[in-house]
């Protein structure tokens, strides 16, 4: 019977997954507790029973981003390939929780909110140090800037429910440009 206690309830799930769609889709000021709740299937009193107020979604999906990050930035440490070659490779939309969670959280970092972005610098801090570890400190910024931007044009270059192919060759290209940098 405990097994069955310790689950998060489904409900709290798809309103969780119903904020971090509408931040994706529309952003901050979208993302009432009304549209939420709409979203998600769920009754307005429903979605206050599992979250009092935004804050309260908002800390759980910060949450949601600490531990998905952490699991990457475990991944990005023990990539045989290096750190920097995984981040370049990984900095392409796939629509993974990850990136959801990733771009949600950006959306509310726009609105300067104080608490998500302490987290993005944290994170930004962290591929730092894993970078400088593997191309050294002076390169690290440049292979950020490069999976940033490779991010962001991926996410302009693509229209809804267009897949990220075209894209193999620029990452190949900056790998390639890593390596040379790594020297």
């Amino acid at each position: 019977m405990m097994g069955a206690m310790a689950r998060k309830p489904v409900a709290r799930e798809a309103v969780l997954d119903a904020f971090e769609s509408l931040l994706i889709a529309e952003g901050e000021r979208a993302a009432t507790l009304d549209a939420v709740a709409r979203l998600a299937g769920v009754s307005k009193g429903g979605l206050l029973y599992h979250f009092p107020n935004k804050e309260a979604m908002i800390a759980v999906l910060l949450e949601r981003l600490d531990r998905l990050l952490a699991e990457d930035l475990d991944a990005m440490a023990a990539a045989p390939e290096g750190a920097a070659a995984y981040f370049i490779r990984s900095s392409v939309w796939a629509d993974t929780p990850l990136d959801r969670v990733f771009v949600a959280a950006t959306r509310l970092a726009e609105v300067a909110h104080a608490e998500t972005q302490r987290r993005m610098a944290g994170v930004q801090e962290s591929w730092l140090a894993l970078l400088a570890a593997d191309v050294g400190p002076t390169m690290a910024k440049p292979v950020l800037y490069m999976g940033d931007g490779l991010y962001f044009n991926a996410m302009l270059a693509r229209g809804p429910g267009e897949t990220t192919v075209g894209l193999a060759g620029d990452v190949e290209a900056l790998v390639a440009a890593v390596e040379r940098l790594r020297g």
